[in-house]
C-alpha cells in the first residue's frame, strides 16, 4: 500500500493536533510526549522513568483518551499475581444448573495498558507481560488469546525509593522500545501546573484520532524511506556501544560492560521514521536518527563497575559515540 506526499503531509497535522490537545492538559515533558506517540506510531511500549508526581500516570491516561483507546491501569505492589494481569478460568453456574469455566479478562486486555511503578512487583508477575508485549498475545492454561489492536504498554518507574524493588531483568528492558527520562519542571511549568490542578475550571479532551486512524498511521511508519546509508549509519551507532565490537571506542571499552542487541537497532530505525512521519516526511533523515538514539539505546547499555564509580550514564556514553561515529558508507 503505497501513500502520497499529500497523505503524510495530512497525517502529520493530525499528530500535531494530537500534540496540542495532549499539552491543554500536560504541562511542559515535551520530550515524553513526543518519544511516546513515536513509540505509539512504531507499535512500541515505553519505559517511563521519573520521580513521584511529574504526571507520568496522567500523560499515559491523557493519550488514551486523546486516542480514543481503551485504557487500564494495574498498580504493581510485590503482591501482585500473574493472574491479576493476564485474567483467570472461573466456574459459572448455568441456567440448567452445570457449571462451566468462563475466563475472566485481566487488565492485560486493553489497548493501551499502564503499568504502574513497574519495579515494585516480583520477576514472576513482571513476566505475566513479556508475552504480551512481544508476541501480543496472552496464553491461559495452554490457551492463546490475542491481544485487541493496536496494543500498548507504557509503564513506569521511580529511580529513587528502591528498597523492595525488583530490577526489570535485561530481557524485558529489551521489550520496551524506548526508555523516556521525565526532567522536574521549572519554575514557570510549577506555575503552570498550579493554575491548572487547583482553579475551578475544568480541563476537556477532545478525542483526536480514531483505533481506525492510528493503525493507518502506523502503516504510514513504515512504508517511511530510509536510504541504505542511513541504515548503515543507524548499525554503526548501535555495534558502536558494544564494548567487545572490532572497532569499539576507548570510552567504551572503558565504561561499559554490555552493549545493545539487534532489537537496538531496530528501535533506532522505527522511532526514526515514525518521527520522519510527525514532522510531515516520508524519508528519514541523519537528524531523525540522531533524535532517537538516547532514549531507544539508554536502556539496552549496561555500565561497568568502573563506569558507575565514575558517575556515568549511558546517555553520556551515546553522546560520545554520536560525536565520535561518523555517517559511513552503506553496509
Amino acid at each position: 500500500m503505497a501513500f502520497s506526499e499529500q497523505q503524510y503531509k495530512e497525517m502529520s497535522e493530525s499528530f500535531q493536533k494530537v500534540r496540542q490537545e495532549i499539552q491543554q492538559f500536560i504541562v511542559g515533558q515535551e520530550e515524553a510526549v513526543e518519544f511516546t506517540l513515536y513509540a505509539i506510531l512504531a507499535d512500541g511500549h515505553v519505559l517511563l522513568e521519573g520521580l513521584p508526581g511529574l504526571g507520568k500516570t496522567m500523560l499515559v491516561r491523557t493519550i488514551s483518551d486523546v486516542l480514543d483507546l481503551s485504557f487500564s491501569r494495574i498498580q504493581f505492589t510485590p503482591d501482585l499475581m500473574p493472574a491479576d494481569i493476564t485474567g483467570t478460568s472461573m466456574i459459572e453456574r448455568l441456567e440448567n444448573g452445570k457449571q462451566q469455566f468462563t475466563f475472566q479478562k485481566g487488565p492485560v486486555f486493553s489497548q493501551m495498558v499502564l503499568a504502574d511503578e513497574i519495579n515494585r512487583a516480583t520477576p514472576k508477575t513482571q513476566s505475566a507481560l513479556l508475552e504480551a508485549m512481544g508476541e501480543k498475545t496472552v496464553t491461559i492454561l495452554g490457551d492463546t488469546k490475542q491481544m485487541e489492536r493496536p496494543f500498548f504498554v507504557l509503564a513506569t518507574q521511580n529511580p529513587i525509593e528502591m528498597e523492595g524493588t525488583y530490577p526489570l531483568p535485561e530481557a524485558q528492558l529489551d521489550r520496551f522500545l524506548c526508555k523516556v527520562l521525565l526532567p522536574y519542571p521549572s519554575k514557570q511549568e510549577l506555575l503552570t501546573i498550579m493554575k491548572r490542578t487547583t482553579g475551578a475550571e475544568p480541563i476537556n479532551l477532545s478525542k483526536v484520532m480514531n483505533t481506525d486512524e492510528l493503525c493507518i498511521a502506523q502503516q504510514m511508519a513504515k512504508e517511511v524511506i530510509i536510504a541504505d546509508d542511513l541504515l548503515g549509519y543507524a548499525i554503526q551507532i548501535v555495534t558502536a556501544t558494544n564494548p567487545f565490537s572490532e572497532d569499539a571506542l576507548e570510552e567504551i571499552k572503558q565504561y561499559v560492560q554490555y552493549g545493545s542487541g539487534p532489537r537496538g537497532v531496530q528501535s533506532v530505525i522505527k522511532l526514526a521514521k515514525a518521527r520522519a512521519l510527525v514532522q510531515g516526511r516520508f524519508h528519514v533523515s541523519i537528524a531523525d536518527i540522531k533524535a532517537v538514539a538516547r532514549p531507544a539505546l539508554r536502556h539496552r547499555m549496561l555500565l561497568n563497575y568502573e563506569g558507575e564509580a565514575a558517575g556515568k550514564v549511558p546517555d553520556d556514553m551515546i553522546n560520545i559515540i554520536l560525536e565520535k561515529v561518523q555517517q559511513g558508507v552503506a553496509l
